[in-house]
């Protein structure tokens, strides 16, 4: 039998939100769902009365309907809570008063605090500037943003209109940006006037008035100050005006709301891009509330005045995961930069001075922390702490034990793992539960995760497919522009019929957790950032040396680095200056994550007879595994030429 690393105690359990559910739920169904392991079960069996009860628990505003959840034998097509009515920042202004909404620390160590006042006037004179200028129900207001309280401001003001927000971060290059934004046509644009990263301060107006002036439906490049004080937007696009400028008219009032229906658009989140443009994932009003509300107070025991953090930008889904903390009644701490600025101690530091009680981050954050010998507990008592979240990519056994001997004994470590297909997660914390090294606590309740072999049978030892066998409600609504559903529908049901399929390679194991070992696609993964092929040869291929590349994504470190191959022009070299030159055009265009960790030259790019290029064959024969299939390629040989590379040892 497997020794825990933590377990709750009773004090503990007994003072969970999950506890106080399991006894609504367990009357409701009229048997014993303390155990954890009880309440998954028939969360998956009665979805209909999970989310019913959920949305009791809660205490969700806005009209709930007679139906819980139609059509529910058909995944792809079941709809939940079919004839209700809400809105996403109904549910997020919940509060008012002088206590903390949201406080945000910045790299430069300045520190800005909103109210849960100063959060409504903010977001009502937004909403009024926007409304003025027919901003509603449906359309796209876009981000390219720091994390900061105006970002979450701007994205408040547009759901409470019935509008749909997308964002980036500010460190995306143009083209970065452009694949994105460009396809959903948003009526404005909000950035900051610039922000910090490793002590240098950058410019945001030059892309973002590239942008603006890319996109014919941008009325207004809205740019608010990175901290509180007046912008100057001379220089900027002509479409260019400051938040102040954009508000001045509208005082303060009550926020009003517009209820839509439950799987109206609420978010635009973006795919890694691997076979061509990002895909434009559609996520659903209450689908993502109610998904958040589950994750925060039953999965995390995120309580009314807890001090929510998470280290994201507000081009990860873990962002819009984060800002949901609102509708429990969260404090939220946001921090813009670099984690290891001055040094390694930040975000423990941050999460010392503010009392948080539950910290997310990055698996490849806490392993960079144990390689730097970063130990909080030896400066902190971090006595609030009662959770620390992590995901992005498997967490290394390794880093449990770093966890629990250099931060903090008496914590809940919860390594998460879903993604931006759901706005949310499949497996993860259970504050009643305890942890084992290496693996995720739980299945997630109401998501009836099993795992496949690859003929679509349930394996029950080994690691095999990461499916979910019934519907969701933060299930995408769809993809953009994708009018038959033809390629939401390939994304996700194509492998197995009726049943959701996720591309992660995963194990249950024997005490109800899992363990993943990693994507089963050609997605890149580096310390947990999905990045696409696509996305890193749109850039490559601009350098007039490179006749074609191929990436790949290599195991390495209990992490993934991104491998790029070159097939160059006669008689040119991959020399250090050309080496440069292609990281440069990567991390001008993409983002500083896209760019290679290593750069090697090549003769031949192996192809399918098709012409497709064969990333996962050639990343198979880096790993050393046989490879598959070979007489579907064009040029098979050509997998001699990546065997065993010194580079790569």
């Amino acid at each position: 039998m497997k020794t825990a690393l933590w377990t709750p105690s009773n004090e503990q359990i007994a003072s969970t939100l999950i506890t106080k559910f399991a006894r609504q739920a367990g009357q409701l169904a009229g048997k014993d769902l303390s155990q954890y392991d009880d309440l998954w079960e028939w969360s998956v069996q009665d979805k209909a009365g999970f989310w019913s009860t959920l949305w009791d628990f809660a205490g969700v505003v806005g009209e709930k309907g007679e139906i819980a959840l139609a059509n529910e034998i058909d995944i792809k097509n079941a709809k939940f809570f079919p004839n209700a009515q809400i809105n996403y920042a109904e549910n997020q202004l919940i509060q008012t008063g002088t206590g903390d909404a949201v406080v945000f620390c910045a790299e430069t160590g300045d520190r800005l605090v909103w109210s849960w006042d100063d959060l409504h006037k903010v977001v009502s004179r937004l909403q009024q500037a926007l409304r003025a200028n027919n901003v509603g129900v449906g359309d796209r207001v876009a981000g390219f943003v720091p994390n900061s309280p105006y970002a979450l401001a701007a994205m408040l003001a547009t759901a409470s209109l019935g509008a749909v927000w997308s964002s980036c971060s500010p460190d995306f290059g143009f083209n970065g940006v452009n694949d994105r934004f460009g396809q959903i046509e948003p009526k404005f644009l909000f950035c900051a006037d610039h922000y910090y990263y490793n002590g240098k301060k950058f410019d945001c107006l030059e892309v973002a008035s590239k942008l603006a002036d890319a996109m014919p439906t941008v009325q207004n490049l809205i740019v608010f100050p990175y901290l509180d004080a007046n912008v100057d937007v001379a220089g900027a696009t002509g479409k260019a005006i400051s938040w102040a400028d954009f508000t001045e008219d509208f005082p303060a009032t009550t926020v009003t709301f517009e209820r839509v229906a439950f799987d109206a658009p609420l978010f635009i989140l973006f795919s890694s891009g691997t076979t061509g443009l990002p895909k434009c994932i559609v996520h659903s009003v209450s689908g993502v509330l109610l998904q958040h509300i589950k994750e925060h107070q039953l999965q995390a025991d995120v309580q009314p005045n807890d001090r929510l953090f998470y280290f994201t930008t507000c081009g990860w889904m873990m962002w819009n995961w984060l800002v949901s903390g609102l509708s429990s009644g969260a404090t939220l701490i946001l921090f813009d930069g670099s984690p290891f600025y001055p040094d390694g101690n930040r975000l423990s530091d941050i999460a010392q001075s503010e009392d948080v009680t539950q910290f997310g981050t990055s698996a490849k954050y806490i392993d960079a922390c144990a390689k730097g010998d970063i130990k909080p507990n030896a400066r902190h008592e971090l006595k609030h702490l009662r959770t620390i979240l992590s995901t992005g990519s498997p967490l290394a056994p390794d880093s449990f034990d770093y966890i629990y001997r250099d931060w903090k004994v008496d914590v809940c470590l919860s390594s998460i793992a879903g993604g931006t297909d759901i706005c949310g997660c499949f497996t993860g914390g259970s504050p009643i539960s305890p942890v084992y090294r290496g693996e995720c606590q739980k299945r997630h309740l109401a998501m009836d995760v099993q795992v496949y072999d690859d003929e679509g049978n349930i394996q029950t030892d080994g690691p095999g497919e990461l499916v979910c066998q019934g519907p969701h409600p933060s299930q995408p609504v769809g993809f953009w522009r994708d009018e038959t559903g033809e390629r939401y529908h390939d994304a996700y049901f194509a492998k197995f019929d009726n049943v959701w399929h996720h591309g992660d390679f995963v194990e249950i194991t024997e005490t109800g957790g899992a363990v993943f070992y990693g994507r089963s696609d050609a997605v890149l993964n580096p310390g947990g950032v999905r990045i696409g092929t696509a996305e890193i040869y749109r850039q490559v291929e601009r350098v007039d040396a490179v006749l074609e590349a191929l990436v790949i994504g290599q195991n390495w470190d209990s992490d993934v680095r991104v491998v790029l191959f070159v097939r160059l022009r006669d008689g040119v070299v991959l020399d250090d200056a050309l080496i440069k030159q292609i990281k440069s055009e990567i991390r001008a265009n993409a983002t500083p994550r896209h760019v290679p960790a290593i750069i090697i030259a090549v003769s031949d790019i192996p192809r399918t007879k098709s012409g497709k290029i064969t990333e996962l064959a050639v990343r198979d024969v880096v790993h050393g595994r046989v490879v598959k299939n070979t007489e579907a390629m064009a040029n098979p040989e050509a997998l001699e030429l990546y065997k065993d590379l010194p580079e790569l040892a």
